[in-house]
Formats: C-alpha cells, structure tokens, sequence
C-alpha cells in the first residue's frame, strides 16, 4: 500500500487546511472538521522522511472507539468516520494546552528524573525511584502546544497565572483528564496491557469543552505489557511496550534526538515494515479484534475524497 503523507483535498464546503506533524485537518465552513490522519510519523517533534503504511488508519480506527468509549465521561468532537483514515466532526476552539497524565515514570518523564529533576510541571516526585515505577496515582504534567516546533512543560499554576487557561476551565479540564486515564486504564488491564501515561487533548464549542484530537493510540499513548511487568521491573528490564517509544529508541540508538545538527538515519523498506507491524500489534492488543486492512489501497486519495464528500453532502 501506498503511504499517505500529503494531501491537497478540495471537499465541499472546505474554507482552509490546517497541517500538522501527522493530521491534515479541514475546515468545513467554520462548522466541522474534516481529520485526515496521514501515514507521517513524528519523533522529538521532528517529522520523519518516510511514511508508514497502514499507520493512518490504525490511529484513526483506534481513536475513534476511544472516543465511542469514554463518550459518557466527557463530549467528545467526532461526528462520524466516513473513511478509514478520516474523522469528521465539530470545529472546536482549542486549549493552548495539552494535558498528559503520566501512570508510570517512563519516556520523557523518565529522562529528567534520571538527570536529577524532583519536580516535574510543578508536581513534586519522591526519591529513589526506577524506571517504569508506579506512581502512588496518576499525575498530570501539562504541556504548552506549540503550533511548530518542542511543546514545552508548564505548571498548573503558570498556565492559570498567565491566563493560559482559566482557573475554573482547568480544573474541569484536569478532572476530564484523569477520568479519561481510569477509563483507558481499565480497558487496557482487560487486554492485558497497562496504560502508562496518555495525552489529551480539549476545546471549546458555544461555551462547552469537547475532548478533541485522538486518544489512546500508540502516538499519543504508551502501553506496556502486564504480563512480565514486575518481573522486568525488578531486574530492572526494559519493558516490552507497544507504543511510539520503540521509534525513539531506534533513532537514539542511531545518533538522532532532533537536536541540531543530528542526521535522521536512513529509513530502509525493513525498519519502515517493522514499524507498521508494531502499529498493527497494538491495534489488535488494545482493541481485541483482527486489523482489516482497507480496501481499495491503489489509489488511497481517491478514495479518501471520495468517501468524505459524500458524507460532507449529507451534513
């Protein structure tokens, strides 16, 4: 199959083009969202050269069962998914924020502790602990959301002291947030896995927050086998994980960190078929059932096109 890592889609209605590191988002006449997540993938806030097959479908197909899934805690944007790779739903107003509830002291977190931080977005973290360790409960350590380049870690208290977000928004955003973690927690624990930590995302529409964006998929969560875990702890192990990370351990491991001056190494058929293997792993752990490969794949914008006019007509 080809990988889809630009479009250039005109569909009824359509007023601009929003494109991020992996989504291309539509705006449809200032009312809906057409989401179409491309086979791009991302590491250190750096989109790699070649994209990967199938990955635009398994994060849609993922995100918007989540969403299905958790539409009783918070609403949520989605309308429909008239194609694979699309989301079409509500245009929100999005927080300036991204909020990330971390189980576990891994990736990111893991590495400035390492380094001798105590104190991770304002939340203060005990001493002595290893890699991959439980936290008491779950934390939450904000992020900005930076339209380019390094989101950046923030405080609860500098984003309601610069005005970021309001007080009351939130707090509600933070109780939406770790909700959202129990619910994803538990359904991973059901299929074996555990959730170490999720990104989430929220706006606004006429007054009222929507959960925004995708949820639970391998890009904006990490998930760790239950199976083992103690084990691997003990011996101090790593993990076996299905989540991004093993991208990032691949270019680490290789010299790139998005630094400066780093060269992305090079992308053979091999490295790109194994990560669309791991992305069709994870599928089929986290969501129990086998990953239906989309039809019609010669010519994968067509059909993309296609599908979601059709929908936008009936809006």
């Amino acid at each position: 199959m080809q990988a889809i890592v630009k479009t250039d889609f005109h569909f009824p209605k359509q007023k601009s083009l929003y494109v991020g590191k992996v989504r291309d988002v539509y705006n449809i006449d200032d009312i809906y969202m057409a989401m179409v997540v491309s086979d791009r993938i991302s590491a250190f806030d750096v989109v790699l050269p070649k994209g990967i097959p199938y990955k635009g479908q398994v994060l849609n197909q993922i995100a918007a069962k989540f969403l299905d899934a958790t539409a009783d805690i918070v609403p949520n944007w989605k309308i429909a998914t008239p194609d694979p790779m699309v989301t079409v739903g509500l245009k929100c107003e999005g927080f300036r924020v991204e909020m990330i509830v971390r189980g576990y002291l891994a990736g990111s977190a893991w590495r400035e502790y390492k380094a001798g931080a105590r104190t991770l977005c304002g939340v203060v973290l005990p001493d002595g602990m290893v890699e991959n360790q439980k936290f008491p409960t779950p934390i939450v350590t904000p992020t900005t959301k930076a339209d380019e380049g390094h989101d950046e870690n923030i405080s609860k208290e500098e984003i309601i002291r610069t005005g970021l977000v309001s007080k009351e928004d939130y707090e509600q955003l933070e109780k939406y947030a770790l909700a959202l973690f129990q619910r994803g927690t538990e359904i991973a624990a059901s299929k074996g896995l555990i959730l170490v930590d999720a990104k989430y995302e929220f706006g606004k529409r006429d007054g009222k927050i929507y959960l925004i964006d995708e949820i639970h998929t391998p890009d904006s969560s990490r998930y760790f086998y239950a199976d083992g875990y103690e084990e691997r702890l003990a011996k101090g192990e790593h993990q076996r994980q299905l989540s991004k990370e093993f991208v990032r351990e691949w270019l680490m491991s290789n010299g790139f960190q998005g630094k400066e001056g780093q060269q992305i190494p090079e992308m053979t058929s091999e490295i790109v078929d194994s990560i669309t293997a791991r992305y069709i792993e994870l599928y089929e752990h986290i969501i129990g059932e086998p990953f239906q490969k989309a039809e019609d794949c010669t010519d994968v914008a067509s059909r993309i096109e296609h599908n979601v006019s059709q929908f936008l007509n009936t809006l």
